[in-house]
């Protein structure tokens, strides 16, 4: 027979490591949060530095091709007539025998 202090030292160990279990999860929450968060910044803080690199690269690339225009634009029309003169203007030469 169970004498009437043991059922409550039952029921007293029971309740504590059942408010040990909230505790311990409340706590492993409030980490998670807090971890989640600083992984949050750190993110933000080192994705800003990839858009400024992405953004530097966009404005060269665009000067680049602006620079190819610039050239295409002005001498375009030499490297069309060289063209048309090498194909219109053929002298065709034996290959030399070894």
């Amino acid at each position: 027979m169970v004498s009437i202090g043991t059922g409550y030292a039952r029921e007293y160990r029971t309740k504590r490591v059942k408010e040990a279990r909230a505790e311990a999860q409340k706590e492993i929450d409030e980490y998670r949060n807090q971890k989640e968060e600083e992984f949050k910044s750190f993110e933000k803080e080192h994705s800003s530095g990839n858009k400024k690199m992405e953004e530097d690269a966009n404005k060269d690339t665009e000067k680049k091709i602006s620079e190819i225009q610039g050239t295409g634009k002005g001498k375009g029309k030499k490297v069309v007539d060289d063209l048309l003169q090498a194909v219109m203007d053929v002298k065709p030469e034996v290959p030399e025998s070894r």
